[in-house]
Formats: structure tokens, C-alpha cells, sequence
């Protein structure tokens, strides 16, 4: 049946048997995550009062692993058998969530369990996020790279859709113990996924020789100002702007004085939007396109503005589709652009950068989203957001658009040549 699938065709890297084996297991483990995730902000939500600065502080601390090791994970994306990585981190996931979810059943959860284990799943995200990254190409192939990361995306937010629904609804019948149940369960599904690929049938390509430092890594990224453009877009877009489970948070308690099960469906309704814009970028091929990006970037800095004036919940919800539609275009294009356009040898190197820098800034920002928040309301906070995230596209797009060309060659040896 799959292999039948139209090379052009939406669905095309399905035709590769251990993507399809990823694909369903990715399935579960989405809904998983995103459940957990909707259920560890109302969990500490409830545990101090609706304090938003304490949730700034619990999000700061499960991304804090990210600003210090996702570049080390990258230098080991590169080194090691990413296969046997990916079952180690996604076992070592699996055991954070279903401790949290036992404390949370059994009444012994406090805040400090919480920090703990939101410190414990920050690392292992930090070391699996730049080697799954990598690892895709391996998956499928290079012709097919740009469609199987539309399809991941599709299928990570298609969870954005079912997970915080299903988490709110769970919250208000059961508590918060069964969403990290199930995540923990979610995880060592994937991890049986991953045991289940063939190595035979990976798509192995040959690398240039390289030193293996992150030196190099940097050396490469100074030669590549369209990267760089990139780069500094998606700082900014994703630490202040991409910040929608911080946003409907605060918006849901402080603003609109809703429950669990409102909230979860804000996170369903910004899913419909996301999992539409996956579903169009798997057709679409920006990877020669780099400028895309910033004006992407400045498009969806106006629907967060949107989210701040927004008068009534249901006015917020109708707009949270179209926030998500164009924050998912805006990260995927530079996603896809950074894996298409840089050297294979270095490219694990290049992802743990590029994850640095996609969520390396949200231990700072977060517990200042949440001061802020606190401070100066929530409105206030997520306009203050906007601003930041459309200047910094700004300034990016004027001062690269010059020289934000594709390389004709993206080899290590021939870019550090130049």
C-alpha cells in the first residue's frame, strides 16, 4: 500500500517502512507530551495559588538542561549510534513522567518533586532533540527530508490537538496523575519504535571529514549568513513569542477566570492551526528560501499582539488557530532550511545549535514572562512579546537580506574555504 504512495505526494516518506514504524509511535508519544505538559502547569498552578512566576520558574528549569547540553548532544549526534541514543533518552523520559504521575496519585507531590523531575525530562529532551533531528535524513532520505519534517510536525501538533483536551478533561474528573501516566507509558512506545527500525534499511551517507568540535560548528555558522539570519529570527520568535502554553495559562485564570477544561481547549483550538500549517509545509519546499523565514516570523508576531487585545475568551480562542498556523510556517521553514542546507557531517553539530537557540533562551525567559505577568498583567506581557519577536525579524531580514544565499556548495570543507 505505501509503497504505491506518489513520490510528490503529501504522505510521500510514509513509503519508508522505519518511518512508518516512528510515525505511529510518534503518534502516541505527542498526545502524551502535550498532555503532561498542560497537566505539569495546572498541577503547579494548584500547588502555589495561580502564581504565574512560579510556573515561568518550573517552564525555566525543564528547558535549562537545553541551554546546557543540547549543543553537547549535537557534537554526540555526530559520534555515536543515534538508534541506541534515541531508546536510552526516550526510557529515561518514560521513568520522569511515571514518578511524577505515582507522587501526583499518591498525595506526596510538592513543588520541589516537581522542579526535580521538570529538571530530569529537560535533560534528556536536551540530549534527544538535536539527535531525532538529525536522524530524520537517515530515516528518509535527503529527497524526502522536507516532506517527512512536515509530516513529524503534522503529527507532533495533530497530539497539540488531542493531548491538552484530553489532559483538561482528565484534570477535571481525575486530577493531573493520569496525563503523566500516560505520557510516561507514551514514551516507552516510541522507544520500542525505535528498537524496531532496521538498520539496513537507514539511509547512510557518506560524511567528509571533520574534527567533531563545536569550534567547527561555529567556524561553519560564521560563513553562513543565511543561517545566521535564521538563527537570530528564531531566538527571539520562539523565547517570546512561542510562549501560547505560558499565554493561555495566564490568560485562562487571570483574565477570562476559566477551568482546567477551558484551558485544555485553548490548547486544542491553537492545534487546529498548527497541525493545518504542518499539513502545508509538507507540500511546500522552502528550503532555498531563506528570507521566508523573518517575514514569517513578523507575520506571527501580529497574532500575538491579537492574543493581547483579544476581549473575551471565545474572541481569544478563534484566534489562536490563526497564531498557530503562523507560528508553525515560521518554525518549520527554519527548521527545514538549517537541515537542508548544511553539511551532513556537521549538521548534528549544527541542530544542537539550532536547539540552543530555539529554546535555550526559556530559562531566562520564562520566569521573566512570568514576573511580568505578575507585575504588569498578562496583557501587558504577551504585547510586550509581539514587539520583541517582530523587531528582532526586522532587524534580522534588513540586515542579512543582502547576502542570505544558499551556498552553491554547503560542505564543511568548501564553506570554511571561502
Amino acid at each position: 500500500m505505501f509503497s504505491k504512495i506518489s513520490p510528490d505526494g503529501n504522505w510521500r516518506a510514509l513509503r519508508h517502512r522505519n518511518f512508518r514504524i516512528l510515525y505511529g509511535g510518534a503518534i502516541l508519544t505527542n498526545i502524551g507530551t502535550w498532555a503532561q505538559r498542560i497537566a505539569q502547569d495546572w498541577l503547579v498552578l494548584e500547588l502555589t495559588n495561580n502564581n504565574g512566576f512560579y510556573l515561568g520558574i518550573v517552564t525555566a528549569l525543564q528547558f535549562l538542561p537545553v541551554m546546557l547540553l543540547s549543543m553537547q548532544g549535537g557534537v554526540l549526534a555526530d559520534k555515536v549510534n543515534k538508534k541506541k541514543a534515541l531508546i536510552f533518552t526516550n526510557l529515561g523520559s518514560a521513568i520522569s513522567a511515571l514518578v511524577l504521575g505515582a507522587l501526583v496519585i499518591s498525595d506526596h507531590v510538592t513543588m520541589n518533586y516537581v522542579y526535580l523531575l521538570a529538571v530530569a525530562l529537560g535533560i534528556f529532551s536536551a540530549v534527544d532533540a538535536p539527535i531525532r533531528s538529525s536522524f530524520i535524513v537517515e530515516v528518509v532520505g535527503k529527497s524526502d527530508l522536507t516532506n517527512a519534517m512536515g509530516l513529524n510536525s503534522a503529527n507532533f501538533h495533530f497530539g497539540r490537538l488531542i493531548g491538552p483536551a484530553l489532559s483538561g478533561f482528565l484534570i477535571a474528573g481525575f486530577g493531573t496523575g493520569p496525563s503523566f501516566i500516560i505520557n510516561g507509558f507514551s514514551f516507552l512506545v516510541i522507544m520500542l519504535s525505535f528498537m524496531a527500525v532496521r538498520d539496513d534499511e537507514l539511509h547512510e551517507q557518506e560524511k567528509n571529514e571533520t574534527e567533531g568540535t563545536l569550534k567547527e560548528a561555529f567556524q561553519y555558522l560564521k560563513k553562513r549568513p543565511d543561517i545566521q539570519m535564521v538563527l537570530i529570527t528564531i531566538f527571539f520568535a520562539a523565547n517570546f513569542g512561542l510562549n501560547a502554553q505560558i499565554f493561555n495559562a495566564l490568560m485562562a485564570t487571570k483574565e477570562f477566570h476559566k477551568g482546567a477544561a477551558s484551558y485544555g481547549i485553548l490548547g486544542t483550538a491553537i492545534a487546529v492551526g498548527t497541525l493545518t500549517g504542518a499539513l502545508i509545509s509538507a507540500r511546500i519546499d522552502r528550503t532555498k528560501r531563506p528570507l521566508f523565514v523573518p517575514l514569517a516570523a513578523m507575520n506571527f508576531s501580529l497574532w500575538v499582539l491579537a492574543l493581547a487585545i483579544a476581549p473575551t475568551y471565545l474572541i481569544y480562542a478563534l484566534i489562536l488557530p490563526i497564531n498557530g498556523f503562523s507560528a508553525l510556517t515560521t518554525m518549520i521553514s527554519a527548521n527545514t532550511y538549517i537541515q537542508a542546507n548544511s553539511d551532513h557531517a556537521i549538521r548534528g553539530r549544527i541542530m544542537g545549535i539550532y536547539m540552543f537557540i530555539f529554546m535555550g533562551g526559556t530559562p531566562l525567559g520564562s520566569p521573566l514572562i512570568g514576573y511580568c505577568a505578575e507585575h504588569f498583567g498578562p496583557r501587558a506581557t504577551i504585547a510586550g512579546c509581539a514587539v520583541i519577536t517582530f523587531a528582532a525579524a526586522l532587524f534580522a531580514y534588513l540586515k542579512y537580506r543582502g547576502d542570505a544565499k544558499v551556498p552553491a556548495d554547503v560542505s564543511v570543507a568548501a564553506v570554511l574555504q571561502n
